[in-house]
């Protein structure tokens, strides 16, 4: 059982434009066990519109200078306020949040970092001239930060193997815990009258969605291809591409559509939050993600919280053991992948797309429930700094 303790989070931005860091943190707070409190202190602006939903302490710093965000505003605070916390949890690297939580944080009380995947040699082969100059910043500060890390945690086996082949040099002491999600409390009929009144032209739809960043280490492009591939196979089914629209990409997949004369079938209605989030997972058929890069995906634990089968790129860490379970499928993160996984949905028959379905519920039920999760994330800080 975990015992209680005061806990802070420091986090670049809490902004839910960022994707997975911002979430896990709002994720243990709603879910952390009994006796668990915390704190978060960021580098947003104090009048940051998305800080006035947050329901636990903030204190927004406002941004830091420079490409990595430097803030002695951020170096004051912590040295003020650090005796008044059981631990730290560091989320992210690649920023000065992470630096100077090592600063303040080595030889006063433990701390631990979550990398949420940005130790993943994709970055590497995808970024070669920017990973010369990471190595820089790894020798001055990131090798340092994690082998003084109480602990550094990993949200699978996948993402713990991976991280090592990014720089020979390094040093830490491992721990993997799942992260996970929490379904909706609302009922069936109430989240998809909300998902409908925000996308009405989705009534009566039979559709695949996508749900996150529109970005290019999401394969979004490789699945706009694949739809258009595989359109005239099931004359009746649509893709929803539900997410923030980053890179200014947006437009070029949209030509893609229209090029192909099926842009009446593609559905672009933005970041979806809320209610309206849970009505579009259970209105759709499957969730897709043929991710090249992806440290847990927790929009994948969320479509399975929903009964949905997810089809996933094997990038996706948590895929492999999700299409031994028979709760989804697992196809190459390349463009033929990404064309199997849409023809292998269409091909399935009904009775094997409920059960299907079935299992993922299951599987999320017995790995992903952040309920069960977020306790064992938090008991990290029982461990001795000696154990391995």
């Amino acid at each position: 059982m975990t015992r209680a303790r005061h806990i802070l989070h420091i986090i670049d931005s809490l902004d839910p434009v960022t994707g997975g860091p911002s979430e896990v943190i709002r994720s243990l707070f709603q879910h952390g066990p009994t006796g668990y409190t915390a704190e978060v202190v960021t580098l947003d602006e104090p009048d940051a519109p998305f800080l006035a939903s947050c329901t636990f302490k903030v204190h927004a710093l406002s941004r830091g200078r420079g490409f990595l965000g430097y803030s002695s505003a951020l170096d004051r605070w912590l040295k003020a306020n650090r005796e008044r916390f059981d631990g730290v949890m560091v989320h992210g690297l690649w920023r000065y949040v992470s630096f100077a939580a090592w600063r303040a944080c080595k030889g006063h009380m433990p701390y631990v970092v979550m990398p949420h995947g940005m130790l993943d040699p994709y970055f590497k082969r995808r970024y070669p001239v920017k990973h010369l100059l990471k190595w820089l910043y790894w020798w001055a500060s990131e090798y340092w930060v994690l082998r003084d890390a109480h602990r550094v945690l990993f949200t699978t086996n996948e993402e713990s193997r991976l991280a090592k082949q990014s720089f020979w040099l390094h040093r830490w002491r491992p721990a993997v815990i799942p992260l996970g999600a929490v379904g909706p409390v609302a009922t069936w009929d109430q989240l998809t009258a909300s998902f409908f009144q925000q996308c009405p032209a989705l009534r009566g739809r039979r559709f695949l969605l996508f749900l996150g960043r529109i970005h290019r280490k999401k394969g979004c492009d490789m699945l706009i291809s694949s739809f258009i591939q595989s359109a005239a196979k099931d004359p009746m089914l649509h893709l929803v591409m539900a997410g923030p629209a980053q890179q200014n990409w947006s437009s070029d997949l949209k030509q893609m559509t229209s090029h192909a004369g099926i842009e009446d079938r593609v559905h672009w209605p933005g970041m979806l939050q809320g209610d309206v989030k849970w009505g579009a997972f259970f209105a759709c058929e499957a969730f897709l993600l043929p991710s090249h890069q992806e440290n847990f995906g927790i929009a994948v634990a969320e479509a399975m919280a929903c009964g949905r089968p997810v089809l996933l790129s094997d990038k996706v860490n948590i895929a492999p053991e999700i299409a031994r379970d028979g709760a989804g499928m697992m196809e190459p993160d390349t463009q033929q992948g990404t064309d199997r996984l849409i023809e292998r949905w269409i091909a399935l028959p009904a009775e094997s797309r409920q059960a299907m379905g079935e299992q993922a519920l299951l599987t999320f039920q017995q790995r992903y429930d952040m309920k069960k999760n977020a306790a064992a994330i938090l008991q990290v800080f029982d461990h001795t700094a000696g154990d391995d």
